[in-house]
């Protein structure tokens, strides 16, 4: 039984993506988008093949992933033929609760519920697709891996904010961070990269896309992380501020008369990239700013000052740096970006060479000059990889 298929279910899609664990690789994936939407399609891939397309609607995610199982039948492979190990399932917000996977059962279940004001985005579409997916495979262990569960290493002096004691015991108030998935994934990748075991390394990670954060890993641990109790804080992001001064809700609904639901909605999907430049993709941004547009221009700005901020504080708490990490899309793509986040910090050892950073060959590499003393490596991201490793280590007795 050396296959796993990953479910990752978001409020208006599915992404999926069967793995062969002995051969190490993908043998169909997919996506199912604009669930409960007017629209949509499934697009479903092996290699080697063209893309087997299904046209939606999907009315809600039973109905997406039923075109996906659907998809399987037709374009292959055949899941009637294939012996699964596991379902493995990403969670965004595990709390306090969940710092490790967990084999899915009725009691997770309620508590994945439970969690949902701490993540009311993400976790109840999370949630869906395990109920769904239950039903499509009910002899087969599903495993829930959570984006909070890496970050469960926190010192208190990281993960306590300072407010009343009451915030921290009856409702949970604390740093969680989140990108835990990927931070797993890429620590282990950088630190075979450097050839060293991941206990032995201390990283810098930052997770640039639509949504980003900074992590330090110190012995392969995480030691600190830019996002909070929710994904809003810390770097300026596709829609989502980052860090805000937070007397802000209060001011704006004293002056500006904002609900506090208002401001929540305007922080998490009107701000960021969005609000600063009039689009979220990075790559519109560019295309903004080379046009000539000061907002565009700015936001670059701040954002790549966002980064290199949090890579000097992230320095400083880990004393001793063996390599800064760029992945997911921006950080993967972005070549521009690696130079301005690490522009002027030449005095702690970190720089890209020009040539080497703008080769962008989709694989892992190191794009700082050669000798340099702390290595600055781009690492492409694979979350559905690190689900499918976590979820076979649990039902294996592994972990």
């Amino acid at each position: 039984m050396s296959h796993v298929l990953v479910v990752n279910s978001g409020s208006s899609s599915i992404k999926y993506r069967l793995l062969d664990m002995a051969a190490q690789g993908p043998i169909a994936w997919g996506i199912a988008d604009r669930i409960g939407e007017d629209g949509g399609e499934l697009t479903h891939r092996r290699p080697g093949t063209d893309p087997h397309v299904r046209p939606g609607p999907f009315a809600d995610h039973e109905a997406g992933l039923s075109a996906v199982l659907d998809a399987f039948g037709e374009a292959g492979p055949d899941l009637s033929g294939i012996e699964l190990a596991a379902v493995g399932h990403r969670v965004v917000h595990g709390g306090d609760r969940f710092v490790r996977p967990a084999v899915v059962d009725d009691a997770v279940m309620r508590a994945v519920e439970e969690l949902a004001p701490l993540a009311p985005l993400h976790n109840p579409a999370n949630l869906e697709g395990i109920r769904v997916a239950r039903k499509s495979f009910p002899d087969v262990p599903h495993v829930v891996v959570f984006d909070t569960a890496f970050h469960s290493t926190l010192p208190p002096a990281a993960h306590t904010y300072a407010v009343p004691g009451t915030w921290r015991t009856e409702y949970g108030v604390r740093r969680y961070g989140f990108h835990g998935t990927s931070c797993a994934y890429v620590t282990r990748r950088a630190a075979a990269w450097l050839g060293r075991d991941p206990e032995q390394v201390n990283l810098i990670v930052l997770h640039l896309g639509n949504g980003a954060s900074a992590t330090a890993v110190a012995g392969g641990r995480s030691v600190d992380t830019s996002m909070g109790m929710t994904p809003l804080e810390g770097l300026v992001m596709g829609t989502r501020s980052g860090d805000i001064d937070p007397s802000l809700p209060g001011y704006l609904a004293r002056e500006a008369g904002l609900t506090a639901g208002e401001v929540d909605t305007a922080l998490n999907r009107e701000s960021g990239l969005l609000a600063l430049a009039g689009a979220n993709d990075m790559r519109e941004v560019r295309r903004r700013a080379a046009a000539g547009e000061s907002g565009a221009a700015l936001a670059l700005e701040v954002y790549a000052h966002r980064v290199r901020k949090y890579v000097g504080a992230y320095y400083a708490v880990l004393g001793r740096v063996d390599a800064v990490v760029f992945t997911a899309g921006v950080g993967e793509h972005d070549a521009r970006l690696r130079e301005d986040a690490l522009r002027g910090l030449d005095a702690l050892g970190l720089a890209v060479d020009p040539e080497r950073n703008a080769a962008d060959s989709g694989e892992e590499r190191e794009v700082s000059p050669p000798g340099a003393r702390v290595p600055v490596l781009v690492v492409p991201t694979d979350e559905e990889w690190e689900i499918a490793v976590e979820a076979v280590a649990l039902v294996e007795g592994r972990r």
